[in-house]
């Protein structure tokens, strides 16, 4: 068979009519060659990549202004968000992210903006909970969120089938985290968010927070402590050029290795392997036995050769980066009454072309290359 640079899929099979060019079941020996990047049949793109991951964007509008993401002086009242019926209605998501899943993702992860503003979140939960992944296990469904909402929502989000939580949390300190998160919301009800989690069965939670020299950093060693008695997987994240209006420099980066550096001297640390290929944050293990710390380095040490991730916008696009500019319209296509398996094929076509790497090119050309805003992406 001739491979032509096209997708690889896994079984995908479709009633094609006739005259169309492309065989609706590939061979096994093309399924073999797709199991190369960690075991598992599915879509590989140019680089080889796997794909593996889906973050689904439910809403664009968040309730926090973080200035790494949706300042409020240019996110402010008058800021004209998504109109109600431009945005995938959760019967759809549900339907893409069955496409999805098909085609090799086996892990869902829900985000925003802010996926908490967005009503009747359980109830989405419950229909993605219901997925198979192709090897008929239930799909790894998870959810990042800023954990202002947690105390309510913990709870029925466990109950409808939510795995997993990560909470943005980017300092300890109430007066910078007030003014980190642009709203003057008190860190206390974050905290309690993340109790509420943890008696609710999502844990371990996972704590990203995001480091700007001058701002946070000097948290670093309190946000550990408090990491390492409460049992939480801590991830310092470097602060990444997402999007044009957050008025990103270099200077205000810290690097991964200082975390770590600081980290390391007050209680000894050492490396621990990836836990699967595509796993973004570097791990490293206290040697007293108390947790483990991680550091996600994509500024410093960029992972573009082994992501695995697509992210669906509220929108309905699909974008292959989270350096993206363009955006693929799957909206369209679904609410056209567009099968399954056609837009299988169409998300196929896609990710085989993928070739982003952005991170591993970022220079002073890439600041002038338009890019979406994360709050867009769900980071």
């Amino acid at each position: 068979m001739e491979r032509t640079g096209l997708p690889v899929y896994v079984e995908l099979r479709t009633n094609r009519p006739e005259g169309r060019s492309r065989p609706s079941v590939y061979s096994w020996s093309v399924l073999e060659q797709a199991r190369t990047f960690d075991g598992r049949a599915g879509l590989l793109d140019s680089r080889g990549r796997a794909l593996r991951d889906l973050r689904i964007s439910v809403t664009d509008r968040c309730n926090f202004r973080c200035p790494y993401c949706m300042p409020g002086d240019v996110f402010g009242r008058d800021y004209q968000f998504l109109p109600r019926d431009e945005i995938l209605s959760y019967e759809e998501i549900r339907r893409l992210a069955g496409v999805f899943v098909r085609l090799g993702a086996h892990k869902l992860r829900i985000t925003g903006g802010e996926p908490t503003v967005r009503r009747g979140l359980p109830d989405l939960v419950a229909m993605l909970a219901e997925l198979r992944t192709t090897d008929a296990e239930p799909v790894d469904l998870a959810m990042t969120t800023n954990g202002s909402a947690l105390r309510r929502l913990a709870g029925p989000l466990a109950d409808a089938g939510l795995r997993r939580v990560t909470v943005s949390l980017d300092s300890l300190d109430d007066e910078v985290f007030r003014r980190m998160n642009g709203v003057d919301f008190p860190v206390a009800k974050v905290l309690d968010g993340i109790d509420a989690a943890v008696e609710a069965g999502l844990g371990p939670v996972k704590v990203n927070v995001v480091l700007k020299r001058g701002e946070n950093d000097g948290g670093i060693l309190d946000l550990a402590r408090w990491a390492r008695d409460a049992g939480h997987v801590l991830r310092f994240i470097e602060y990444m050029d997402v999007g044009t209006t957050n008025g990103w420099r270099l200077d205000d980066v810290v690097p991964a290795a200082e975390v770590v550096d600081v980290i390391g001297r007050e209680w000894p640390l050492e490396p621990v392997g990836a836990g699967y290929r595509g796993e973004v944050a570097e791990r490293w293990r206290y040697r007293d036995g108390r947790g483990e710390v991680g550091v996600i380095a994509s500024v410093t040490q960029p992972f573009c050769g082994d992501c695995t991730r697509a992210r669906l916008s509220a929108e309905g696009k699909l974008y292959t980066c989270l350096f993206s500019a363009i955006g693929h319209d799957l909206r369209t296509p679904l609410r056209d009454g567009t099968s399954d398996d056609e837009l299988a094929e169409q998300i196929g076509d896609i990710w085989a072309i993928r070739d982003d790497r952005y991170s591993e090119r970022r220079a002073a050309a890439t600041d002038r290359l338009p890019k979406i805003e994360m709050f867009a992406l769900g980071g």
